[in-house]
């Protein structure tokens, strides 16, 4: 086995940046001027020394440049620090791609979060095959799109960065001769200067069928090839393995889901119209897709009937074929193609979706499902591997079975979710209309179950044709009409979930029980539910009382009863974002830990299987960073072979972009989600001096971070002055409101524009206030026996460990020199002496005991990836942070001219995109 050279191994990543950074520089100067050019290269230098030095003077140089700047001047420096960052990402992204080839050329031992590596621990461990094969029978992973506020990049911009990553990856690969090396730098040179000429910000806000279509992008980026890829992959791994794997085909255990379309809480534009777009938009996408596939290979399985022998029922296929010709007759798989396309293409015509693709000769009948395709496509399989043809049957057809079965006829499930207020308001309605009186909205919590438990017992609905009700009552119930139609059209995998947000009782669960059965999507008579009904824990009293309300529900027998037609199994989603808001970072993270280790009991006690739904953001303080710790981090019995999370905003574009960086996370997720179930320790909890000890640190650090967000007089109005926040609802970046009500207060926004925020101006707070202020109480008690617990905690616990390393990231990230200008924006000077002085101590606190506990001298020591990651980009990003304040400073001041203004307002809103892009999981 030989050994990759690891000396100096980033230098073909600074060779790629200072390339592509010169390129963009001659652009810069071919567009603009030289003037401009040396203006950017000077606020680099200045901004580079003031981070490294924290000096006076390169500060003072800095803001002479910055007020000096003319309007058009700023929106250039803007615009070329905001695309360095998106080039050095590019870089960054094609580094990781060629470390890993270069590992798996040199034959290395497989890496951490591969599926080779988690067959080799599985076989170290002494799994079975049994025990392996009832896994992948059981399974399910998968990783559920969504759209939100702080959605920064254009489909535009994405699509240009491929082209360029894909060049680099051409210089890469392959040896050019110096003319094709020429070609290949003017390709990138193209890119680039189209990449400057392409608005960076949206014209008006984005609309919901918009988000649809971004996301869809993702889908010919990545999911529709690599997906079916990592099935194939995995099918080779496992059959080198000896025979009992031979010739084996995985079942479906990853899929894709997505919550745009779906997803109304606080959305008024998600209505059943849109959610009957969004599923014919998928359909299109997905039939577009095999349509294509199957040309291609009608067009390479030429076989003759002549020359090899064919099973019978792809030559009954053939002679229906409805393109028949003489020179086509020996050739049965070339026309049993053609009839599949055939009727592909009368599917498409059936479901009202548009393609581009040719149409068939003649008519042909549809197919009812996709499971009738994939039968067809099979018997195509079976034919070749029967007739001595198997490696033409592990070529594209193989990718493409498997498609079938992972995407169907709808690509992707489309999870819906309301908030329980509005379900109640609902059933209260649909109660009243019933039966007047009710007034079901003036009952308490024992009356309501009572009152639904009646109705779930009877097949009897509440409402009655012709019945009308409020606008929000039949939105509601339009939703779900939809919802039951879809299941007729694409199958009933298209829409799988309804999710309730702020569940806080067992009643919220009956209610949207009691809404299924009014549409047909829950049979009492049948004990049949077609839907997973879901709650959403989200506040800290919410995670708090998740397990009881779950006991509960599973001893009340209407409810129990319906659990066989969901495969026994209930779906629980853990809000990440929500939690953090309400209680700070480390307690949302120990109340999502403790709630987990809670659930596990009460569904093994009812013999109930356990999904979890983890609602996690990109940014630590929405429960982000890296999934395989993440997903390893969970309590033991939490992962039972099922998960599902979200991906959200920026993050989705940085991860499934690029097909190779897409495959790898996509791997990763299926891998932890292996280990986690047939590797973890089977006992839910760790040690129970590791329980008290962290139970001490977050009530310390929950007081501590509720004392300075909820309890300090200002704090709303200093955040609100001190950040973007109140830009970011200029910025059109998603279809979602900021904030739930029309209002300034903390509790109502929204938790992602709360993270976004800190984000931007660098302090990066949800992700780590409170820390330092648990750890200094927690010695005050314990003394060195106390830190020695927490050395140990760390070494010795995958959460704690992955709190820490989370933490550490989240630092490294931030800037408190840059955050001390942003609170330079702060008018009241008594408010800002008040508040920052706070937070920069709990920051300087909070480093020293993170450095203590994990025997770091500098951030990241133990992440030199990610050390050098952060090192890579900041000389690109910390200068637009400097210019936002300015720019800032200018827009809020009320003696410029609307049209300076508006110039500083539009520079403010790049500043925004450019920093989300340089951080890449900010929101």
């Amino acid at each position: 086995m030989s050994k990759v050279n690891d000396k100096d191994k980033d230098t073909p990543l600074r060779e790629d940046i200072r390339l592509l950074g010169r390129m963009l520089g001659d652009t810069v100067r071919a567009q603009e001027s030289e003037a401009v050019y040396a203006l950017i290269e000077q606020i680099r230098q200045a901004s580079i020394r003031f981070h490294r030095d924290d000096e006076q003077l390169a500060l003072d140089e800095l803001e002479c440049i910055l007020t000096g700047m003319s309007a058009d001047d700023t929106l250039h420096v803007v615009r070329a620090f905001s695309f360095f960052s998106q080039l050095a990402n590019i870089a960054e992204d094609q580094h990781h791609i060629r470390r890993s080839r270069a590992h798996l050329c040199a034959g290395s031992a497989p890496r951490e979060g591969s599926m080779a590596r988690a067959l080799e621990l599985a076989d170290a461990a002494g799994i079975s095959d049994a025990r392996l094969k009832a896994f992948f029978e059981t399974a399910m992973v998968c990783p559920v799109l969504t759209a939100h506020p702080t959605e920064v990049q254009r489909k535009a911009i994405l699509t240009n960065q491929l082209r360029i990553a894909r060049l680099l990856d051409e210089r890469d690969r392959m040896q050019l001769t110096p003319e094709e090396l020429a070609e290949n730098e003017d390709h990138l040179r193209r890119n680039i200067m189209m990449l400057w000429e392409t608005r960076m910000l949206r014209p008006m806000k984005l609309s919901v069928a918009d988000e649809v279509i971004n996301g869809l992008s993702f889908y010919d980026y990545t999911f529709l090839n690599e997906l079916p890829r990592l099935y194939t992959r995995l099918e080779d791994q496992l059959a080198a393995r000896g025979k009992t794997w031979e010739d084996a085909e995985l079942p479906t255990f990853m899929t894709m889901g997505s919550w745009i379309g779906g997803d109304r809480d606080g959305n008024p534009f998600v209505t059943a119209d849109v959610l009957r777009q969004a599923l014919k938009a998928q359909s299109q996408a997905v039939i577009n897709h095999y349509l294509n596939e199957v040309s291609r290979l009608g067009a390479g399985l030429s076989m003759s009937s002549g020359l090899v022998k064919v099973d019978d029922a792809v030559l009954e296929l053939a002679k229906r074929s409805p393109a028949r010709t003489a020179h086509t007759e020996d050739e049965p798989y070339r026309l049993a193609l053609r009839a599949i396309y055939a009727r592909l293409y009368a599917t498409a015509k059936k479901l009202g979706v548009s393609t581009t693709s040719q149409p068939p000769v003649h008519p042909w009948a549809p197919y009812e499902s996709a499971a009738e395709l994939g039968a067809e496509l099979d018997m195509i399989h079976e034919s070749l591997v029967n007739n001595c043809s198997p490696a033409v049957a592990h070529g594209r057809l193989r990718h493409l079975r498997h498609a079938v079965r992972i995407f169907g006829f709808h690509l992707a499930t489309i999870d819906t979710r309301q908030n329980s207020d509005v379900h109640e308001r609902t059933v209260a309605e649909l109660l009243e209309y019933a039966a007047p009186g009710t007034q079901y909205l003036k009952q308490d919590e024992e009356t309501r179950i009572k009152l639904l438990l009646q109705e779930l017992s009877t097949p009897r609905p509440l409402g009655a044709p012709g019945a009308l009700f409020s606008e929000e009552t039949e939105g509601e119930l339009a939703i779900l009409r939809t919802v039951a139609e879809s299941h007729r059209i694409y199958g009933k995998a298209c829409v799988t979930n309804a999710i309730i947000s702020k569940t806080d009782g067992v009643s919220d669960m009956l209610e949207l029980a009691v809404l299924l059965k009014e549409v047909g999507l829950l049979r009492p008579a049948e004990a049949a539910l077609d839907v997973n009904i879901i709650p959403l824990f989200e506040t800290i009293d919410d995670l708090r009382n998740a397990a009881g309300i779950m006991d509960r529900l599973f001893g009340l027998a209407q409810y129990s009863r319906l659990l066989p037609s969901r495969t026994q199994a209930q779906e629980v989603m853990l809000g990440y974002s929500d939690s953090n808001k309400d209680g700070g970072f480390l307690t949302s993270g120990w109340e999502l830990y403790k709630a987990e280790i809670q659930l596990v009991e009460i569904f093994r006690k009812h013999a109930v299987r356990l999904r979890l739904f983890h609602g996690r953001g990109g940014s630590v303080g929405r429960g982000g960073g890296p999934s395989y710790q993440a997903i390893l981090a969970q309590p033991g019995g939490a992962v039972q072979g099922q998960i599902r999370l979200t991906e959200q905003g920026e993050v989705i574009a940085s991860k499934y972009s690029n097909p190779e960086v897409g495959h790898r996370n996509l791997e990763v997720l299926a891998a932890a989600t292996l280990e986690a179930t047939l590797l973890a320790h089977p006992e839910a909890a760790p040690r129970p001096e590791y329980l008290d000890a962290m139970d001490e640190l977050s009530e310390s650090a929950f007081q501590a971070y509720r004392a300075l967000v909820y309890e300090t007089d200002g704090f709303e109005r200093y955040f609100w002055e001190s950040t973007v926040i109140s830009e970011i609802a200029n910025l059109n970046i998603g279809s979602r409101p900021a904030s739930r009500k029309k209002s300034t207060s903390i509790e109502d926004l929204r938790a992602i524009p709360w993270v976004f925020s800190w984000a931007q101006c660098r302090l990066m707070l949800p992700g780590w206030y409170g820390f330092g202020t648990a750890v200094s109480e927690y010695i005050t008690r314990h003394g060195d026996a106390g830190m020695d617990l927490l050395t140990h905690m760390y070494k010795e616990w995958p959460f704690f460990a992955t709190v820490m390393a989370n933490m550490d990231m989240v630092l490294a990230k931030s800037d408190i020199g840059i955050a001390a200008r942003h609170a330079e924006l702060v008018k009241d000077e008594i408010l800002r002496a008040a508040i920052f002085p706070r937070l920069k101590a709990e920051w300087k606190c909070t480093i020293t005991y993170l450095l203590a506990i994990t025997g770091q001298k500098e951030l990241l020591d133990e992440n030199p990836l990610l050390q050098r990651s952060v090192r890579n980009r900041l000389p690109y990003l910390n200068p637009l942070n400097h210019v936002q304040v300015e720019l800032l400073h200018r827009y809020r001041d009320a003696s410029q001219t609307p049209e300076a203004q508006d110039l500083a307002r539009r520079a403010v809103l790049l500043t925004i995109n450019g920093v989300a892009a340089g951080l890449r999981n900010s929101g």
